[in-house]
């Protein structure tokens, strides 16, 4: 199966800042002419990497020799003087929590080693304070597509300072100091002096899960948006529905998860959505719905009667169904009202309403949609027919005032698109001549072409990912701007809940810091040190990623 801004003088100006690392700790990532070691010859390969290690890399850093010690019952992540949110702004008071556990972890039982006579204490880092620097913070918002995600950090004695726009930005700007942070072999907490200017070089980075063709539980689901969290991912690409089930349980239409779910145990309910999107947010993460028609719709049919088309042989029905029944007013009755649902249900501005792989077989069996061809003046260029439908569902979600996201078959069907269409380019075999097609025609785009993980191999597979460069096809400056960021998919034919963590880190990984550092960041050598010590990270965080190679992590060493 195939598929599939922030305070713009601030980003002008950060974006003329070199991102060059001016660094005594860190090697930059910039381009090497020579050619790429293979991972059994580089030297760490086989032992434990440097803890302090960046993932992605920042646009700028600096950083000194000069440790700071942070002990943990002093050490406090506080609203700094100035900032307009405060004690009250319950998204930053619950990532301060999340993050003192994330540096500090739980109460230790076991005993720490004893420092050589004559160790020189370090100097003490006593506070990290936030300062957000617009009038409305965001604290109670939901992040969008031109949040500002920038930051500034600071780390000096004996306050840190992280100053951000929004809180989005102090988001991505905590888990960047969490990774400053490292222990050492005798139990002490030390991050280095440091100066950080950072922010995203694509505004959408997304991940998309499948809980069709294998039901996720939640806990997968949340323990995934941590993991995105940690790695700076900031769409939840939802395809919540497909062909094998229909596990979103609608408030208007109960018989499509009462019917197409694989079974009662197998449904999200308006609870469990609400929650996947508070938890979410509160990470400065976007959910983005896929509800895909008029293809990849069966297990729709079981629950909506006369929603699909049905298929014939001759003049006898089968008793088998194609896509949804596109000549049909019922149809369109049913659409919108779901759609009104979904527009309620779910507050990001885009739904994604997919428009791929449909086959026209079974439309061009049916008599009574023949003769609605013949009407319409389409001839036989089913094209049209899926055109003509899709525009339909465009102007009812469009009455919602949503923006919405489509498979590229859409836009290669030539279906009458609005202007403010996303199309996202799925199809490996020459994305970048479609991403020239569909930026030349004007239409804002996403890329997910060459990052499907679904399709794995032996090996380190994450360099492929790496390696991609977005901007790599034909176009104008203009062009290029349209190109809004990719997506990592992972499609759940072999995938569920055994296997979906692992599978996805630290390979999804690879394009978080595509999508995020700068182009000129593609040191493979430096990246496979720093990826390995994130996937050690992550492990102690509670995400089971996967190996990058052989070797092992630190924390495994002190017996943690």
């Amino acid at each position: 199966m195939g598929r599939a801004m922030g305070l713009a003088g601030l980003l002008v100006g950060l974006f003329l800042v070199s991102a060059v690392l001016v660094s005594t700790s860190l090697r930059h990532g910039a381009s090497r002419a020579e050619p790429t070691p293979e991972a059994a010859e580089w030297e760490l390969a086989s032992g434990a990497v440097p803890e302090g290690s960046l993932w992605p890399l920042p646009q700028w850093l600096r950083t000194s020799r000069r440790q700071l010690q942070l002990a943990p019952a002093r050490f406090q992540l506080v609203h700094g003087a100035g900032s307009s949110a405060g004690p009250d702004c319950g998204l930053l008071q619950d990532a301060f929590r999340r993050y003192y556990e994330y540096m500090f972890g739980q109460p230790r039982r076991r005993k720490r080693g004893r420092r050589p006579p004559g160790a020189r204490a370090e100097p003490e880092l006593s506070q990290l304070q936030v300062v957000i620097e617009s009038r409305d913070p965001g604290c109670h918002s939901y992040p969008h597509l031109a949040s500002s995600e920038a930051y500034h950090l600071t780390v000096t004695e004996p306050v840190a300072i992280l100053k951000a726009d929004e809180v989005w930005g102090a988001l991505r700007g905590l888990e960047t100091f969490s990774q400053l942070v490292h222990e050492d072999d005798y139990g002490s907490f030390l991050v280095n002096e440091s100066e950080i200017d950072d922010f995203p070089r694509f505004a959408h980075r997304g991940i998309l899960l499948d809980t069709s063709r294998h039901y996720l539980p939640l806990k997968s689901i949340l323990i995934n948006l941590d993991a995105m969290a940690f790695n700076k991912f900031n769409v939840l690409h939802w395809h919540i529905v497909d062909d094998q089930s229909f596990p979103y349980q609608s408030i208007s239409f109960p018989d499509l998860s009462d019917k197409g779910a694989y079974s009662y145990n197998h449904i999200y309910t308006p609870a469990d959505v609400h929650l996947v999107i508070e938890y979410a947010r509160l990470r400065g993460i976007r959910v983005i719905p896929e509800f895909d028609t008029p293809g990849h719709t069966q297990s729709w049919g079981r629950g909506q009667k006369d929603l699909l088309t049905p298929c014939y042989s001759g003049e006898q029905p089968t008793g088998s169904f194609g896509p949804v029944n596109p000549i049909l007013n019922t149809t369109y009755d049913f659409m919108t009202k779901f759609f009104k649902e979904i527009s309620s249900v779910f507050p990001d501005a885009y739904i994604h309403l997919g428009g791929d792989e449909v086959n026209f077989d079974c439309w061009k069996s049916n008599p009574e949609v023949k003769k609605f061809m013949k009407k319409q003046g389409f001839g036989i260029d089913y094209a049209k027919l899926e055109s003509y439908y899709i525009q339909k569902i465009l102007d009812i979600v469009s009455s919602y005032n949503k923006g919405y996201i489509v498979w590229q078959e859409v836009f290669d069907n030539k279906a009458q698109l609005k202007p403010d269409t996303v199309v996202q380019v799925w199809m490996g075999n020459n994305y970048a001549h479609e991403l020239s097609s569909v930026t030349g025609a004007g239409f804002t785009a996403i890329l997910a072409a060459p990052w499907y993980l679904d399709y794995i191999s032996y090996g380190q597979d994450w360099k492929k990912y790496y390696s991609v460069e977005p901007l790599n096809f034909p176009g104008s400056q203009k062009q290029k701007k349209l190109l809004i960021g990719g997506e990592a998919c992972l499609w759940g034919e072999f995938v569920d809940a055994t296997n979906l963590t692992p599978r996805l880190w630290p390979r999804a990984s690879a394009v978080g810091e595509r999508l995020w550092s700068s182009r000129n960041v593609t040191n493979l050598q430096d990246a496979y040190e720093r990826l390995t010590n994130h996937r050690c990270r992550m492990l102690r965080r509670g995400i089971a990623a996967e190996p990058v190679f052989v070797g092992y992590c630190a924390h495994e060493a002190r017996g943690q």
